[in-house]
């Protein structure tokens, strides 16, 4: 990758801006644009969309790309972005690189003619970003819970990417942990982590803590109904999660929703953690 490459960064939030910033700090040529009330960019030279995709040959969208499949997902922008046939023309002869891209694709064909790559899709960047959703929950949960996670007793639902990266760090912190999953490998590994290995319908109660990773409802009221009136849960999955809200509410339990937790807490490691995943994409093309 030649340090003449120029890379342009459009929209997204302050994981973008440190995204940037590491950029610039390698040596490349950067440009910004939809990012004016965001803070940090002080340095970064900053350009209009079609200044910018005129000066750069790499351009990074934020993730993700849209939330509404209408506009683009910009919120320190002084403008709205529309998705349409004007802006995907913007990046013909473009490298663009997106976070889950699929709703972008469906504003217009003229994305069918685009050099286009999703980062969300790569497995490093996942990993990566299942630890930070980890630690920012346990953060959560330590500033939230009243006592100490040391010996207190923690469930984690699901043994996916972050399932088990809560696994190791609760454990790590001291914390009595179990762990739901239906897969028969995932509870062996469950028990080799030193964990508890249970199926959801073995599931009991008497939980302080309560992460759920599982985007289908697994902590349904009848689980609910056995844990403690002050028990903490965290919802940690994409829409609709894994816990019974109308339940939850009904037995005065205390949900914290808590999404996109490596972009609120940990923007900078963040947004690192995309550059390294877009070098090694352009190393490979």
């Amino acid at each position: 990758m030649s340090h003449s490459s120029a890379f342009g960064i459009i929209g997204g939030d302050q994981r973008q801006i440190y995204l940037a910033r590491s950029i610039a700090a390698d040596g490349y040529p950067v440009w910004v644009s939809c990012l004016e009330k965001g803070k940090g960019t002080e340095g970064l030279p900053a350009a209009g969309l079609k200044e910018l995709t005129e000066k750069c040959s790499v351009v990074i969208l934020p993730l993700p790309v849209t939330r509404n499949g209408k506009t683009l997902n910009a919120p320190f922008s002084e403008e709205e972005i529309l998705l349409d046939d004007s802006f995907a023309s913007l990046f013909l002869g473009k490298a663009v690189y997106g976070g889950m891209m699929e709703k972008l694709y469906g504003t217009s064909e003229v994305w069918g003619s685009v050099a286009s790559y999703d980062y969300y899709s790569r497995e490093e960047l996942m990993v990566g970003n299942a630890f930070l959703t980890a630690e920012g929950a346990i953060g959560m949960a330590i500033r939230e819970y009243e006592g100490a996670l040391n010996s207190s007793r923690c469930l984690v639902t699901g043994f996916g990417r972050i399932g088990k990266a809560l696994c190791l760090m609760l454990k790590g912190l001291g914390a009595q942990t179990d762990c739901c999953a239906r897969n028969a490998a995932d509870l062996t590994a469950i028990r080799a982590l030193g964990c508890g290995a249970l199926r959801y319908r073995e599931l009991g109660g008497d939980y302080n803590v309560v992460f759920n990773t599982v985007p289908a409802q697994v902590l349904t009221a009848k689980a609910l109904a056995r844990q403690r009136p002050n028990t903490l849960f965290l919802e940690l999955a994409s829409h609709p999660g894994g816990i019974d809200l109308e339940a939850a509410r009904r037995l005065k339990l205390r949900v914290l929703d808590a999404p996109s937790l490596p972009g609120r807490m940990s923007p900078k490691a963040a947004g690192e953690l995309i550059k390294e995943t877009i070098y090694h994409m352009i190393e490979e093309v």
